[in-house]
């Protein structure tokens, strides 16, 4: 990378103000014109006032680096950012949005181009799922344990997936209560402590 900070001539740019790739991974996802069109996918909506899914990473990665998030978690966190939300353009609307057709579902399938860390894959596949499991405690006034558990059960790195929950849930427009939830529930259950997966 040149001494500014701007990217290698020729590197193909991406939808996400300010980014600048950091890896050969990220020159390589950004080159990608599936990864390109997703990030370009998106209005202003609940959830997302930003915008574009692209507006949304770009927040995304100023956390990280407010985080001041280096080595290997940055290079995980910022790859899980580029890719978690890039295949919601993909979803078919006309049918539901569950089991293959969920964007994480499909991230994951977009991802496995790129990885085969569990790690990294089960984070994107299954980023949404405490604020799903927290809107249907709430709705039912009842926790469905089962279903907490069967997430857990999924999940091979539970710091790196609280992290990247809480980095995702960090954006303007969404409440802090699910993740605050999530490590309560983790806690509960023994498999989370202050801040970080026992060992």
């Amino acid at each position: 990378m040149p001494a500014d900070g701007a990217p290698r001539s020729g590197t193909p740019s991406l939808p996400v103000p300010g980014f600048v790739p950091e890896t050969e991974l990220e020159r390589a996802l950004a080159a990608d014109p599936d990864l390109q069109e997703g990030l370009a996918w998106g209005k202003p909506r609940r959830g997302h006032p930003e915008g574009t899914v692209g507006a949304h990473v770009a927040d995304l990665l100023e956390t990280i680096e407010r985080w001041e998030e280096t080595g290997t978690r940055r290079e995980e966190l910022r790859f899980l950012a580029l890719v978690h939300d890039s295949m919601k353009y993909r979803v078919q609307n006309w049918r539901p949005r569950t089991g293959a057709n969920h964007h994480a579902a499909r991230a994951r399938h977009f991802a496995e181009r790129y990885t085969d860390d569990e790690r990294l894959l089960a984070t994107i596949e299954q980023h949404d799922r405490p604020y799903n499991l927290w809107r249907k405690a709430r709705s039912r006034g009842q926790m469905d344990h089962h279903a907490f558990d069967q997430m857990v059960d999924r999940i091979p790195d539970l710091e790196l997936f609280v992290r990247f929950v809480e980095l995702d849930g960090s954006t303007e427009g969404k409440s802090h209560e699910p993740i605050r939830w999530l490590k309560a529930e983790l806690a509960r259950r023994g498999v989370f402590e202050s801040g970080e997966r026992q060992r």
